[in-house]
């Protein structure tokens, strides 16, 4: 294989952009290629959220001394940006050097990856063959491009999870398509008049839903004729809200907090444990019909806003070699080291090259998609991914090896997955919640449908944990919920 060939870096989002500052500080040449129009497209449709993180970890060293070397300068360190400040103050100014804009490609999405003149079966000369992306341009122009290696860094956001249960979409959920809308709508700008007084679910227990949540009350407040329904698979209100003042990032532990007392003021009405089985369209409405302890149940609602996290699209990848964690998706290797079961963001080790390592050889994913269906991810992760993969892409194996990443140790990492154990990762300190759920038993039953008519209220454990955390012994542990308590 030619070593003149650049590396193909998928994805210009601020992990993928990471990669390619490093290729080039090791004299390597990157070929870019992004989707959307512009870089950190992805986030553009989150723009108008604040992050957890600040500044200072949410920057990539390699990135940051290109821009410094410019004339940039970075943003107060502990200052928490929005989406759009990610993209206007970092990712654009970083993609508009000349030395990264020659070696971006906007509108350009890589649809399969392959080695030249050699499929997923064939062994010979395998390792020395060239990669091959078929690349598909927005203007019809498509094009077959010749790279050396490949560092998949196209994230996970434009593939959401569905609002059915198991992994499927509900029945109904495609054709209701108009009224349904997946991660974190801007309710208080683009989409304020879509949701304004009308009868709003939202699907999900991370912290997407609880950002939604938290738009659709302050929508409330000046139109109070909006009603809203949270509904998650779980009941387990202490691990969706989070360490609070315990959570080593702040501005997460009071978006906990803020939902808490939302939920404790009637602003909204929890539906829980529901699973979406079925969306009906009605003259007025839409009937979302969810699985629940006592049979079935139907809440009738103009919109629904489904907030349970995002899946890997491995469809590129078909030809080429992977080793895949049965469940989550990620390497085999890092499977066990990210499983939210377990694992909050803040408990994940260092881990670079060697963990996201797959028997095609030069081939890696790296950011959001490396942890496949695992929520846990940090910017912070990605960076230190990325410089140990171009350390290894360059022969320099000491450096590949020596991974480091300094993290907020976490109080509880809620996730946007809707899984049952998701990030069960409590602190064992953090403040029990008396929020309560959904009586299911005091709904009446009409017909074979249960019909939502009120909210009754009822205690949890003291200690805040439930069946969700009561399930084994590893999740109880991972919960900071005693023995005692779960027997």
């Amino acid at each position: 294989m030619s070593s003149n060939l650049p590396v193909a870096v998928i994805g210009a989002g601020p992990v993928g952009l990471a990669a390619a500052a490093h290729l080039m500080e090791r004299e390597e040449t990157p070929l870019i290629f992004e989707a959307g129009p512009e870089v950190g497209a992805n986030i553009r449709s989150w723009q108008h959220v604040r992050m957890f993180s600040p500044w200072e970890f949410t920057v990539d060293q390699a990135s940051v001394r290109l821009l410094e070397k410019h004339g940039w300068e970075m943003p107060p360190k502990q200052d928490l940006p929005t989406g759009y400040d990610l993209i206007e103050n970092y990712l654009i100014p970083l993609a508009e050097l000349p030395e990264v804009k020659k070696h971006l490609r906007l509108n350009a999405k890589v649809v399969a990856i392959s080695r030249r003149d050699i499929d997923k079966m064939l062994d010979a000369k395998r390792e020395n063959a060239p990669f091959i992306l078929h690349v598909a341009y927005t203007d019809g122009r498509e094009e077959l491009v010749e790279a050396r290696a490949v560092i998949d860094a196209s994230g996970t956001w434009h593939q959401p999870n569905p609002a059915g249960s198991g992994g499927l979409f509900a029945m109904g959920e495609q054709r209701n398509a108009e009224h349904i809308a997946y991660g974190i709508p801007d309710i208080l700008g683009a989409a304020r008049s879509r949701y304004l007084n009308q009868r709003v679910m939202v699907l999900g227990s991370g912290h997407s839903a609880i950002n939604a949540l938290l738009e659709l009350v302050e929508l409330q407040a000046d139109y109070p004729d909006t009603q809203l329904f949270w509904a998650m698979r779980s009941t387990n209100l202490t691990q969706v809200f989070g360490g609070g003042e315990d959570d080593a990032l702040p501005a997460r532990g009071k978006l906990g907090l803020r939902i808490k007392a939302a939920v404790e003021n009637g602003a909204l009405s929890i539906v829980a444990p529901f699973r979406v089985r079925e969306i009906q369209a009605l003259p007025d409405g839409m009937e979302v019909i969810g699985e629940t302890p006592d049979g079935l149940m139907s809440v009738q609602v103009d919109e629904l806003i489904v907030s349970t996290g995002a899946r890997p699209d491995l469809n590129m990848l078909r030809e080429l070699r992977l080793e895949l964690d049965p469940s989550l998706e990620s390497t085999r290797a890092l499977g066990p080291m990210i499983d939210p079961n377990i694992h909050s963001c803040g408990t994940v080790r260092p881990h670079g090259e060697a963990e996201l390592r797959h028997p095609e050889k030069d081939f890696y994913i790296v950011g959001m998609k490396s942890y496949g269906r695992a929520p846990t991810f940090l910017l912070a992760t990605g960076y230190e991914q990325v410089r140990s993969v171009v350390a290894a892409l360059v022969g320099d194996w000491e450096s590949a090896r020596d991974v480091q990443l300094n993290l907020p140790e976490t109080g509880v990492c809620s996730t946007d997955s809707g899984g049952e154990g998701a990030a069960c990762c409590g602190t064992s300190n953090t403040a029990t919640s008396q929020a309560s759920v959904v009586s299911l038993a005091s709904i009446p039953v009409r017909g074979e449908r249960l019909q939502l008519v009120s909210i009754p209220t009822a205690a949890s454990r003291d200690c805040g944990c439930d069946d969700t955390c009561c399930g084994d012994g590893v999740r109880s542990a991972s919960c900071g919920c005693e023995t005692s308590c779960c027997s």
